[in-house]
Formats: C-alpha cells, structure tokens, sequence
C-alpha cells in the first residue's frame, strides 16, 4: 500500500494532465479519421441517389448541385413503368431465394461434417474448399457455359442458381466451420446427459449459438446472387431472362443517348433490398463475421 502510494505521488499532477491530453488528441484524430472514412465511402450512395432525384437538365448544368431542388422523380416513374425492370425483378428474386437456402444448408451440414465427426479425408475437403475458393470465376466460365450448355440448362433460373450455390458454399462451410469449432462439444454431452438426443442436443444447445454465423453466411449468399453480373451475362443469353444487372445495363444501352438519372434511379432501387437486409441483420452480422475469422 505504502509503495503504490509512493509511486502515485512521484508523477505530478501536470504529467497526468499532459497524459490525458495526448490520449484526447489521439482520439479525436483516429475519430475522425474514421469520420473521414466513412464520409468516404457513403459519398458515392449519396451520388447515386442525388442523381436519381434530377433531371437531365440540371445533371448537364456546369455547376453541379449537391442538392437537387426541386426533386424529380420522373426516372423513378419510367423504371416502375418499364415492364423488363419487373421481369428482372422476379427473376433475380427467385435465383435469389434458391441461393440463399440451397447454399446455406448444404454449407451447413458440411460444415458440421467437418467440424464434429473424424473420418479419413476430412482435412482434405477443407483444403479443396480453400483451393476453390482461390480459382478465379473467370477461369471457370467455358467450362461452365458447356456444362449447362450440356444439361439444357442456359437462360434457367435452375442453371444460374447452380453455379451462384458452387461458389458461395466454399464459404458456407469454411465460415460456419470456425463457429462449430469455437463451441465446445461438452455442451451437447451434457444435454445427452440429461436426456436429449444427439439431433435434439444439436437443435437446442449448438444451433442457437450459430445464428450469427448462419446470417452471415446467408447475407453472402444474398449478395452474391443479387448483385452478380458476370456469371449472369455468359448464362442468361435471352432478353427476357435478364436479372436485374443485366437488365440495368441494357436499359442503359438501349437510349441514344444516356440517362443518367434513370440509370441511377435503376441502380438505387436495385439497392434497396440490400439496404434493407443490411438494417435488419447488421448486429448479427458483425458479431459472425468477427466470431467467424477468429474461430476460424
């Protein structure tokens, strides 16, 4: 006690002071760095709808204004007008929904697979989830293109849905891997303990604590298969089998001239959904996407 005391009084009260004060400096720097940031990065959102809500007019004025008054809305009426928008709504909702539920389970019982049985070979599906993940779309695209081609599958929602499920259930299994792993398997044992069986230990003590895992990897899924454009162009050939990418980009090459504000307006309302999912889930989502790279 006496040597704590000793210690206290030796630093005086100005270097506790000049102390705190480096700590505040050092703080209002890092915030606003990060205010900086983020400014940064939902600049171009606010571009996007600053320019959906004018008109081509004032888009082409030399002095551009950061605040369009009065609002037009005109470009949102012509897209909820235009007929290909809707098509290519459903259709990028149905691939979607597939996606995200195919994926999910099948990366789901995967991963418990890996994570909960020992059998000869399981650290080698591991790696190939890893070595897959590393092949770049690109590169798999003619072979792609001739096995849909080759199951009559091309300008199908089941054909474009196939290949977006390859590619998000590596992820799937590697993610929710690293969750199964950081819970421990004495949990189970004990509820097995006090009468429950292996599945309804599973369903009641583990499945629980991977909900913020199981949403994280369905946010991936929903993204990959919403916003994916490259795929979609080499496999849906056929106008009228155009996801929402692609129908965004041939209303943009179909005018003689281009219409920024529909365009924009088009890409804000393709956005919407993304939006509102990343309102709903964001606390599970940065709790798994966390959880999932440390226990990974």
């Amino acid at each position: 006690m006496t040597r704590t005391t000793d210690i206290a009084a030796v630093v005086p009260p100005r270097s506790r002071r000049t102390i705190g004060n480096r700590n505040d400096a050092r703080r209002r720097t890092w915030n606003g760095v990060a205010v900086a940031a983020a400014l940064l990065l939902v600049f171009p959102i606010y571009w996007m709808v600053n320019t959906a809500l004018s008109d081509n007019e004032e888009l082409f004025s030399r002095t551009p204004r950061f605040f369009p008054f009065p609002l037009s809305f005109d470009s949102f009426a012509g897209i909820l007008a235009d007929s290909g928008f809707w098509s290519a709504l459903g259709m990028s909702a149905g691939v979607t929904v597939i996606v995200v539920v195919v994926a999910v389970l099948f990366g789901f019982f995967a991963a418990i697979a890996v994570s909960r049985f020992r059998f000869k070979g399981g650290g080698l599906i591991i790696l190939l989830v890893l070595i897959v993940q590393m092949i770049p779309t690109e590169a798999l695209f003619i072979s792609q293109f001739r096995m849909l081609d080759g199951w009559h599958l091309l300008n199908t929602v089941g054909g474009l849905s196939l290949l977006y499920i390859g590619t998000v259930v590596p992820f799937t299994v590697w993610l929710l891997r690293g969750f199964i792993h950081g819970i421990p398997a004495e949990l189970e044992e004990a509820a097995m303990v006090d009468g429950c069986s292996r599945f309804g230990a599973f369903m009641r003590v583990t499945l629980p604590l991977l909900g913020p895992g199981i949403v994280t990897a369905s946010v991936f899924a929903f993204l990959q298969a919403w916003n994916e454009y490259t795929l979609a162009l080499v496999v849906m050939t056929k106008p009228g089998n155009a996801t929402l990418p692609l129908w965004l980009q041939t209303f943009s090459s179909e005018l003689s001239a281009t219409d920024w504000a529909g365009i924009m307006a088009g890409a804000t309302l393709i956005s919407v959904p993304v939006v509102i999912l990343f309102l709903f889930v964001q606390g599970r989502l940065g709790a798994g996407m966390m959880a999932g790279a440390v226990k990974g």
